[in-house]
């Protein structure tokens, strides 16, 4: 069987991080012809349950760049790669030397997620902290509310570039530590930054996928450095037209643009959809 794997944003999702009517038909058309397809985001599951209902995810699925695997048919996660204490703790102090504000991920029990912090500095890190509320779904709590059966996922932060690249530096010479960063979306002037463990990557967590299903071919598709690790591991691989150069050079083939359906389209013609 063909098991083709998503990542959302800037791939699989349009500009409003919504699934278009032309990509929800297309991925029906996959269901009906028996074409398994999943998804691996960096995204937490909270923040793309609502996205993906209803439209066929049936399979095991890959959150937090592979930090944590999740089956929809019985709710439960498995494969987990949470940071250790000595990590957390080096990270936490790098982030706070910058005078940034540290979002620390967790999963507790319950399959609770949640995002603490310690006080918020910025005007730009209270719009986060209410984007992360509101539109992702979870809770936003203070640092000192973190239970201590929390399990920490991941390590985000928002800041000036210099800022996110000394944490940046930091993170690269720990070998059990892995960062992405890049452009904000609150600004041409900021950067993010998420650090996790080093053995959870989309790649990894599409190996796992691979063998669970017996999968014979795998088909990626993503936009940025957090999809290299699962290019790197599938049969064909494929980045839309606004990728990341690095991203665009990896892949099988550059394909149409994500706010233009480019995925859904290059589906339909790959597998013959659009044929009754």
């Amino acid at each position: 069987m063909d098991l083709i794997v998503f990542d959302l944003d800037g791939t699989l999702l349009n500009k409003s991080a919504e699934i278009s009517a032309y990509t929800r038909e297309t991925l029906s058309r996959l269901s009906d012809r028996g074409i398994a397809y999943t998804v691996a985001t960096g995204r937490t599951l909270h923040a793309s349950r609502s996205i993906l209902d209803g439209h066929g995810f049936h399979l095991p699925q890959a959150y937090k760049n592979g930090v944590m695997i999740w089956n929809p048919q019985t709710d439960v996660f498995s494969h987990q790669n949470f940071l250790t204490l000595s990590e957390v703790e080096h990270v936490l102090d790098a982030i706070l030397a910058q005078q940034i504000t540290p979002f620390i991920f967790t999963l507790e029990p319950g399959n609770r997620h949640a995002v603490y912090h310690p006080p918020l500095q910025t005007d730009i890190e209270r719009r986060l902290a209410e984007d992360f509320s509101g539109r992702r779904g979870v809770d936003v709590l203070p640092a000192a509310r973190m239970p201590a059966a929390a399990e920490i996922t991941n390590i985000s932060a928002l800041g000036i570039p210099a800022a996110i690249e000394a944490v940046e530096d930091m993170v690269m010479s720990e070998p059990d530590l892995v960062a992405y960063a890049g452009t904000a979306l609150e600004g041409a002037e900021l950067k993010w930054i998420d650090i996790h463990h080093s053995e959870a990557s989309k790649g990894g967590a599409v190996e796992i996928l691979r063998a669970q299903l017996g999968a014979s071919r795998v088909l990626c598709f993503g936009d940025s450095d957090n999809d290299l690790s699962m290019f790197a591991c599938a049969d064909e691989c494929y980045a839309p037209e606004n990728a990341k150069p690095q991203v665009k050079a990896a892949a099988s083939a550059v394909i149409g643009h994500h706010d233009e359906d480019g995925i859904a389209r290059f589906l339909r013609e790959r597998f013959s959809l659009d044929v009754d």
